[in-house]
Protein backbone atom coordinates (compact mmCIF):
# COMPACT_ATOMS: atom_id res chain seq x y z
CA UNK A 1 0.00 0.00 0.00
CA UNK A 2 1.56 3.50 -0.71
CA UNK A 3 2.91 5.85 2.21
CA UNK A 4 0.10 7.51 3.71
CA UNK A 5 -0.37 9.16 6.96
CA UNK A 6 -2.11 7.09 9.79
CA UNK A 7 -4.54 9.98 9.90
CA UNK A 8 -5.44 9.24 6.18
CA UNK A 9 -4.92 5.75 6.69
CA UNK A 10 -7.83 5.92 8.86
CA UNK A 11 -10.00 8.25 6.72
CA UNK A 12 -9.93 5.33 4.20
CA UNK A 13 -11.16 2.91 6.12
CA UNK A 14 -13.57 4.63 7.72
CA UNK A 15 -14.48 5.28 4.02
CA UNK A 16 -14.21 1.91 2.75
CA UNK A 17 -16.64 0.41 5.46
CA UNK A 18 -19.05 3.57 5.15
CA UNK A 19 -19.21 2.82 1.17
CA UNK A 20 -19.72 -1.04 1.77
CA UNK A 21 -22.32 -0.96 4.10
CA UNK A 22 -24.89 0.91 2.22
CA UNK A 23 -26.63 -0.14 -0.95
CA UNK A 24 -27.85 3.17 -2.16
CA UNK A 25 -25.22 5.98 -3.89
CA UNK A 26 -24.02 8.20 -1.28
CA UNK A 27 -23.14 11.66 -2.58
CA UNK A 28 -20.05 13.76 -1.93
CA UNK A 29 -21.84 15.68 0.77
CA UNK A 30 -23.50 13.21 2.57
CA UNK A 31 -20.08 11.40 2.92
CA UNK A 32 -18.81 14.32 4.04
CA UNK A 33 -21.28 14.72 6.65
CA UNK A 34 -20.93 11.35 8.06
CA UNK A 35 -17.10 9.90 7.13
CA UNK A 36 -14.94 10.68 10.04
CA UNK A 37 -12.24 12.60 8.78
CA UNK A 38 -13.75 14.59 6.44
CA UNK A 39 -14.98 17.25 8.91
CA UNK A 40 -11.92 19.17 9.64
CA UNK A 41 -11.75 20.31 5.83
CA UNK A 42 -11.66 23.85 6.11
CA UNK A 43 -13.45 24.72 3.21
CA UNK A 44 -15.53 23.06 0.24
CA UNK A 45 -12.88 23.05 -2.02
CA UNK A 46 -10.13 21.47 0.63
CA UNK A 47 -12.71 18.62 1.30
CA UNK A 48 -12.85 18.29 -2.55
CA UNK A 49 -9.64 18.03 -3.28
CA UNK A 50 -8.91 15.59 -0.46
CA UNK A 51 -12.07 13.44 -1.38
CA UNK A 52 -11.22 13.19 -4.84
CA UNK A 53 -7.56 11.66 -4.17
CA UNK A 54 -8.71 9.48 -1.35
CA UNK A 55 -11.06 7.82 -4.48
CA UNK A 56 -8.13 7.62 -6.58
CA UNK A 57 -6.02 6.01 -3.57
CA UNK A 58 -9.28 3.74 -3.49
CA UNK A 59 -9.32 2.84 -7.38
CA UNK A 60 -5.38 2.49 -7.20
CA UNK A 61 -5.99 -0.23 -4.58
CA UNK A 62 -8.15 -1.98 -6.69
CA UNK A 63 -11.65 -1.09 -4.40
CA UNK A 64 -14.26 -1.36 -6.75
CA UNK A 65 -16.03 2.13 -6.35
CA UNK A 66 -18.63 2.45 -8.53
CA UNK A 67 -20.54 6.16 -9.16
CA UNK A 68 -24.24 6.40 -9.78
CA UNK A 69 -27.67 7.86 -9.28
CA UNK A 70 -30.50 6.90 -6.84
CA UNK A 71 -32.99 7.84 -9.69
CA UNK A 72 -33.40 9.14 -12.66
CA UNK A 73 -34.76 12.71 -10.85
CA UNK A 74 -31.38 13.18 -9.21
CA UNK A 75 -28.44 15.21 -10.81
CA UNK A 76 -25.56 14.35 -8.18
CA UNK A 77 -23.73 12.03 -8.36
CA UNK A 78 -23.73 9.15 -5.43
CA UNK A 79 -20.39 6.45 -4.81
CA UNK A 80 -20.50 3.00 -3.38
CA UNK A 81 -18.61 -0.13 -3.13
CA UNK A 82 -20.57 -3.02 -4.36
CA UNK A 83 -19.87 -5.69 -1.95
CA UNK A 84 -19.73 -8.63 -4.04
CA UNK A 85 -17.02 -6.97 -6.75
CA UNK A 86 -15.27 -6.49 -3.25
CA UNK A 87 -15.19 -9.35 -1.26
CA UNK A 88 -12.70 -12.37 -1.92
CA UNK A 89 -14.58 -15.41 -3.85
CA UNK A 90 -14.56 -18.59 -2.50
CA UNK A 91 -11.59 -20.33 -1.49
CA UNK A 92 -11.73 -23.92 -1.39
CA UNK A 93 -8.99 -25.94 0.70
CA UNK A 94 -8.81 -29.72 0.34
CA UNK A 95 -8.72 -31.64 3.76
CA UNK A 96 -4.94 -31.81 3.55
CA UNK A 97 -4.44 -28.04 2.73
CA UNK A 98 -6.92 -27.44 5.52
CA UNK A 99 -4.91 -29.35 7.82
CA UNK A 100 -1.82 -27.57 7.50
CA UNK A 101 -3.27 -24.54 7.84
CA UNK A 102 -4.77 -25.71 11.22
CA UNK A 103 -1.27 -27.71 11.88
CA UNK A 104 -0.02 -24.15 11.37
CA UNK A 105 -1.50 -22.55 13.85
CA UNK A 106 -1.03 -24.90 16.64
CA UNK A 107 2.58 -25.27 15.71
CA UNK A 108 3.44 -21.26 15.90
CA UNK A 109 2.27 -20.88 19.56
CA UNK A 110 5.53 -19.29 20.98
CA UNK A 111 5.20 -15.63 21.74
CA UNK A 112 7.26 -14.74 19.33
CA UNK A 113 5.06 -16.42 16.43
CA UNK A 114 1.83 -16.84 18.15
CA UNK A 115 0.40 -13.45 16.56
CA UNK A 116 1.07 -14.07 13.43
CA UNK A 117 -0.43 -17.48 13.33
CA UNK A 118 -3.35 -15.66 14.83
CA UNK A 119 -3.61 -12.92 12.70
CA UNK A 120 -3.36 -15.63 9.19
CA UNK A 121 -6.14 -17.77 10.88
CA UNK A 122 -8.46 -14.39 11.21
CA UNK A 123 -8.22 -13.27 7.68
CA UNK A 124 -8.76 -16.88 6.52
CA UNK A 125 -12.06 -16.76 8.49
CA UNK A 126 -13.24 -13.52 7.20
CA UNK A 127 -12.48 -14.63 4.16
CA UNK A 128 -15.60 -17.63 4.19
CA UNK A 129 -12.41 -20.40 4.68
CA UNK A 130 -13.20 -22.95 7.06
CA UNK A 131 -10.05 -23.68 9.49
CA UNK A 132 -10.91 -26.90 11.88
CA UNK A 133 -8.27 -26.81 14.61
CA UNK A 134 -9.94 -29.88 16.32
CA UNK A 135 -10.08 -32.14 13.51
CA UNK A 136 -9.05 -33.42 10.42
CA UNK A 137 -6.78 -36.20 9.11
CA UNK A 138 -3.65 -34.77 11.40
CA UNK A 139 -4.00 -34.05 14.99
CA UNK A 140 -0.90 -31.53 15.88
CA UNK A 141 0.97 -31.93 18.68
CA UNK A 142 4.37 -29.74 18.19
CA UNK A 143 4.88 -27.16 20.87
CA UNK A 144 7.73 -24.54 20.04
CA UNK A 145 7.79 -23.58 24.04
CA UNK A 146 11.65 -24.66 24.03
CA UNK A 147 13.43 -21.35 24.81
CA UNK A 148 16.14 -22.05 22.38
CA UNK A 149 13.31 -22.45 19.36
CA UNK A 150 13.38 -18.59 18.59
CA UNK A 151 16.85 -17.78 18.14
CA UNK A 152 17.91 -20.99 16.32
CA UNK A 153 14.84 -19.72 14.03
CA UNK A 154 16.28 -16.59 14.08
CA UNK A 155 20.21 -17.65 13.13
CA UNK A 156 18.43 -19.71 10.25
CA UNK A 157 16.72 -16.92 8.67
CA UNK A 158 19.74 -14.49 9.10
CA UNK A 159 22.09 -17.53 7.87
CA UNK A 160 24.46 -16.91 10.97
CA UNK A 161 26.34 -19.71 12.91
CA UNK A 162 25.62 -20.09 16.40
CA UNK A 163 27.28 -21.90 19.76
CA UNK A 164 24.77 -23.50 22.24
CA UNK A 165 25.53 -26.02 25.08
CA UNK A 166 24.05 -29.31 24.17
CA UNK A 167 22.70 -32.31 26.24
CA UNK A 168 22.95 -35.93 24.62
CA UNK A 169 20.63 -38.44 26.03
CA UNK A 170 18.42 -38.25 28.66
CA UNK A 171 18.39 -36.34 31.72
CA UNK A 172 21.74 -36.61 33.22
CA UNK A 173 23.79 -37.10 29.33
CA UNK A 174 27.37 -35.38 28.79
CA UNK A 175 26.51 -31.65 27.62
CA UNK A 176 29.29 -30.41 25.17
CA UNK A 177 29.75 -26.97 23.40
CA UNK A 178 28.73 -27.31 19.93
CA UNK A 179 29.19 -24.49 17.00
CA UNK A 180 26.85 -24.69 14.49
CA UNK A 181 26.29 -23.48 10.99
CA UNK A 182 22.01 -23.60 10.99
CA UNK A 183 20.23 -24.91 7.79
CA UNK A 184 16.95 -24.76 9.17
CA UNK A 185 14.64 -25.69 11.88
CA UNK A 186 12.09 -28.92 11.11
CA UNK A 187 9.70 -30.64 13.15
CA UNK A 188 9.04 -34.27 12.76
CA UNK A 189 7.42 -36.77 15.54
CA UNK A 190 5.99 -33.73 17.91
CA UNK A 191 9.80 -33.00 18.40
CA UNK A 192 11.79 -29.64 16.73
CA UNK A 193 14.83 -30.18 15.28
CA UNK A 194 17.82 -28.21 14.02
CA UNK A 195 19.99 -29.47 11.03
CA UNK A 196 23.11 -27.52 9.79
CA UNK A 197 27.09 -28.42 9.26
CA UNK A 198 28.80 -29.00 13.13
CA UNK A 199 32.02 -27.30 13.04
CA UNK A 200 33.73 -29.20 15.87
CA UNK A 201 33.11 -32.30 14.11
CA UNK A 202 32.61 -30.88 10.09
CA UNK A 203 29.96 -33.13 9.86
CA UNK A 204 26.17 -32.63 9.34
CA UNK A 205 24.07 -33.19 12.53
CA UNK A 206 20.65 -32.90 13.56
CA UNK A 207 20.19 -31.42 17.04
CA UNK A 208 17.08 -31.91 19.18
CA UNK A 209 16.09 -28.35 20.22
CA UNK A 210 14.42 -29.45 23.79
CA UNK A 211 18.47 -30.54 24.51
CA UNK A 212 19.84 -27.28 24.41
CA UNK A 213 20.82 -26.09 27.34
CA UNK A 214 20.94 -22.20 28.25
CA UNK A 215 21.46 -19.33 25.97
CA UNK A 216 22.07 -19.54 22.06
CA UNK A 217 25.21 -17.43 21.41
CA UNK A 218 25.34 -15.52 17.59
CA UNK A 219 28.61 -16.34 16.19
CA UNK A 220 30.16 -14.50 13.19
CA UNK A 221 28.47 -12.26 10.60
CA UNK A 222 24.35 -12.68 8.97
CA UNK A 223 24.98 -13.89 5.78
CA UNK A 224 27.75 -15.79 6.49
CA UNK A 225 26.40 -19.59 6.62
CA UNK A 226 25.50 -21.33 2.81
CA UNK A 227 22.95 -23.44 2.97
CA UNK A 228 23.28 -25.88 0.26
CA UNK A 229 21.33 -26.52 -2.29
CA UNK A 230 18.43 -29.51 -3.05
CA UNK A 231 18.36 -30.41 0.67
CA UNK A 232 15.16 -32.35 1.99
CA UNK A 233 15.95 -31.38 5.87
CA UNK A 234 12.76 -33.58 7.11
CA UNK A 235 13.90 -36.72 5.33
CA UNK A 236 17.51 -35.70 7.18
CA UNK A 237 15.94 -35.66 10.39
CA UNK A 238 13.25 -38.94 9.51
CA UNK A 239 16.31 -41.15 9.14
CA UNK A 240 18.36 -40.17 11.85
CA UNK A 241 15.50 -40.36 14.33
CA UNK A 242 13.52 -43.25 12.85
CA UNK A 243 13.69 -47.03 14.51
CA UNK A 244 16.48 -48.91 12.46
CA UNK A 245 15.48 -51.88 10.79
CA UNK A 246 14.40 -55.62 12.84
CA UNK A 247 17.45 -57.76 12.52
CA UNK A 248 15.70 -60.31 15.51
CA UNK A 249 13.72 -61.23 18.27
CA UNK A 250 15.05 -61.53 21.74
CA UNK A 251 13.23 -63.39 24.70
CA UNK A 252 13.30 -62.13 27.80
CA UNK A 253 11.59 -63.34 31.26
CA UNK A 254 9.93 -60.67 32.87
CA UNK A 255 8.82 -60.73 36.19
CA UNK A 256 4.91 -60.96 37.41
CA UNK A 257 3.29 -57.72 37.59
CA UNK A 258 6.59 -55.76 36.02
CA UNK A 259 7.96 -53.80 33.58
CA UNK A 260 4.68 -52.96 32.23
CA UNK A 261 6.15 -50.93 29.41
CA UNK A 262 8.01 -53.68 28.36
CA UNK A 263 5.09 -56.16 27.83
CA UNK A 264 3.38 -53.46 25.83
CA UNK A 265 6.13 -53.94 23.17
CA UNK A 266 6.45 -57.10 23.22
CA UNK A 267 4.32 -60.35 22.73
CA UNK A 268 3.37 -63.25 25.93
CA UNK A 269 5.09 -66.40 24.70
CA UNK A 270 3.49 -67.67 28.07
CA UNK A 271 4.20 -68.17 31.98
CA UNK A 272 7.73 -69.13 32.69
CA UNK A 273 9.66 -69.25 35.84
CA UNK A 274 13.05 -67.75 36.39
CA UNK A 275 14.87 -68.64 39.61
CA UNK A 276 12.17 -69.24 41.57
CA UNK A 277 10.37 -65.91 40.55
CA UNK A 278 7.25 -66.34 38.82
CA UNK A 279 6.82 -64.44 34.77
CA UNK A 280 6.54 -64.34 31.78
CA UNK A 281 8.33 -64.96 28.42
CA UNK A 282 8.07 -62.40 26.25
CA UNK A 283 9.30 -61.94 22.51
CA UNK A 284 10.83 -58.48 21.93
CA UNK A 285 11.64 -57.42 18.20
CA UNK A 286 15.38 -56.74 18.06
CA UNK A 287 16.75 -53.16 16.11
CA UNK A 288 19.82 -51.83 17.55
CA UNK A 289 21.37 -54.38 20.29
CA UNK A 290 23.48 -51.66 22.57
CA UNK A 291 19.73 -49.57 22.73
CA UNK A 292 17.74 -52.43 23.67
CA UNK A 293 20.55 -53.63 25.84
CA UNK A 294 20.79 -50.13 27.76
CA UNK A 295 16.60 -50.12 28.00
CA UNK A 296 16.67 -53.88 29.23
CA UNK A 297 19.09 -52.97 31.39
CA UNK A 298 17.35 -50.45 33.69
CA UNK A 299 14.32 -52.93 35.07
CA UNK A 300 17.61 -54.50 36.68
CA UNK A 301 16.86 -57.75 38.41
CA UNK A 302 12.90 -57.95 37.13
CA UNK A 303 14.11 -59.42 33.59
CA UNK A 304 16.95 -61.64 32.44
CA UNK A 305 17.52 -62.23 28.95
CA UNK A 306 16.98 -65.57 27.58
CA UNK A 307 18.39 -64.87 23.89
CA UNK A 308 20.41 -64.14 21.85
CA UNK A 309 23.74 -64.68 24.36
CA UNK A 310 25.48 -61.19 23.03
CA UNK A 311 22.21 -59.20 24.02
CA UNK A 312 22.77 -60.98 27.59
CA UNK A 313 26.12 -60.14 28.12
CA UNK A 314 25.56 -56.75 26.85
CA UNK A 315 23.17 -56.30 29.81
CA UNK A 316 25.42 -57.58 32.29
CA UNK A 317 28.23 -55.21 30.87
CA UNK A 318 25.68 -52.73 31.65
CA UNK A 319 25.01 -53.65 35.00
CA UNK A 320 28.41 -53.74 36.05
CA UNK A 321 29.45 -50.57 34.57
CA UNK A 322 26.43 -48.66 36.70
CA UNK A 323 27.80 -50.74 39.80
CA UNK A 324 31.48 -49.73 39.31
CA UNK A 325 29.92 -46.26 38.99
CA UNK A 326 28.41 -46.26 42.65
CA UNK A 327 31.71 -48.32 44.13
CA UNK A 328 33.76 -45.63 42.94
CA UNK A 329 34.55 -42.41 45.60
Amino acid sequence: MPDVSSSRAERLVNLVLCLLSTRQFLTAERIRAIVPGYADAPGDDAFFRTFERDKAELRELGVPLETGRISSFDTTDGYRIARQDYELGEIDLEPDEAAAVALAARLWDSPELAGAAHGALVKLRAAGVEVDEDSGRIQPRVRAADPAFAPLLAAVHARRAVAFDYRRGGPGGEVSRRHVEPWGVVSWRGRWYLVGHDRDRDDVRQFRISRVVGPVAAVGRPGAVVVPDGLDLTAMVRRSTDLPPVIGVAKVWVATGRAQGLRRLGRVVGPLRHRDRPGDELEVELRDPAMVARWLAGHGPDIAVLDPPDLAERVRATWAAAAGLVAAP
